[in-house]
């Protein structure tokens, strides 16, 4: 068990002093260029998703 405090303390330790954070403005327009990315990622997989419904509806619909 004080093994794991150990590692808890240190990974603090660490943030605190070896990790360098955005600024506030960087992580703002960061933050704004993920949700975009996201959105757009988003309508291309329902876009492409659209149409592979689509064919194979119409495929098996071909077939009867």
């Amino acid at each position: 068990m004080a093994g794991i405090v150990t590692y808890i303390k240190e990974s603090f330790e660490e943030l605190k002093n070896n990790v360098s954070w955005p600024s506030w403005e960087e992580s703002k327009r960061l933050t704004v260029l993920v949700a975009v990315f996201s959105i757009i990622f988003s309508l291309a997989t329902w876009g492409v998703d659209t149409v592979f419904g689509k064919v194979i509806k119409a495929y098996f619909n071909l077939i009867n």
